[in-house]
């Protein structure tokens, strides 16, 4: 483009100095006064042309990638259970041994979308701690509808609420750290002893260092062994399903959203529950 600029401004300069000849009938070719000027104003526009690139090029150059915070995901199918109603009736926490953590479940808002938060109150030690929530099925999909479910998805994410995770240059930042975890399952396949026999899902592991929360992480737990039993059935109270963190890497609590159940097929299961936790069994 510069190149061609210049060809026009020696165009120009060519044309003045010819109609200044044949106006005098002086063949000089020596600079007039106009051929000067039009010479003036070629360079100037050139320099100018120039210094305004170079400019252009240094900010370019010296431009960083901003960070942008995570989103967080949306709900992609209408039987989603997205917790904008605010009820977690069907969420319990579960103490069973020394390592659980402790604290309360809630329905609260990270970046702006409602989520199931288990919020932890850190009276357990942060070596060996898991989080563990128990999420009950029949008050989601009702119980009719428990023996088509085959597998499960949701969004997981982790918070942090103090600076305590440092870094690989040893600087202390306010991030979760690594999302260690897994999950699993009480089947209606009974064991030796004759209790629902657990089944184990898979573990997961994800990481967001930016942010004081992170991305979400999108979970798909299977009821691989469906076809011998190992899922759940019609008669099962108390079915559910566990999410679990360990390894937590700083004082930190995590949601889950969008959970979807599917069927065999791979379609949605409808909502068809009344949303409260039912009365479940002892041995359940």
């Amino acid at each position: 483009m510069m190149y061609k600029k210049i060809i026009a401004g020696l165009m120009a300069v060519t044309s003045a100095a010819l109609v200044f000849s044949c106006g005098s009938g002086d063949s000089s070719s020596e600079s007039t006064p106009e051929t000067t000027a039009v010479q003036e104003t070629t360079a100037a526009d050139t320099t100018a042309e120039n210094t305004t690139d170079a400019a252009t090029e240094d900010v370019t150059e010296g431009t960083t990638e901003e960070l942008i915070p995570p989103v967080p995901a949306e709900a992609s199918d209408p039987n989603t259970v997205t917790f904008d109603d605010d009820n977690c009736d069907f969420v319990k926490i579960i103490n069973d041994d020394e390592f659980c953590a402790k604290g309360e479940v809630s329905v609260a808002e990270l970046a702006g979308n409602k989520m199931l938060k288990f919020t932890d109150d850190f009276t357990v030690p942060m070596e060996g701690k898991v989080q563990k929530i128990a999420i009950y099925a029949a008050p989601l999909v009702g119980k009719d509808n428990l023996a088509k479910v085959k597998s499960i998805e949701f969004d997981l994410y982790a918070d942090a609420v103090a600076q305590e995770y440092e870094d690989e240059n040893g600087e202390m930042k306010t991030v979760p750290g690594t999302i260690c975890g897994g999950g699993g399952s009480s089947t209606a396949k009974l064991d030796s002893d004759g209790k629902n026999k657990w089944f184990g899902f898979k573990d997961f592991e994800g990481g967001e260092y930016d942010f004081e929360y992170s991305a979400p992480l999108h979970q798909e737990f299977k009821f691989l062994l469906a076809s011998s039993g190992q899922c759940w059935d019609e008669t099962m109270e108390g079915a559910n399903f566990l999410i679990m963190r360990w390894g937590s890497e700083n004082k930190s609590n995590i949601y889950v959203d969008n959970i979807v159940f599917y069927d065999e097929d791979g379609n949605s299961i409808p909502l068809d529950g009344d949303g409260k936790m039912p009365e479940i069994p002892a041995e359940e």
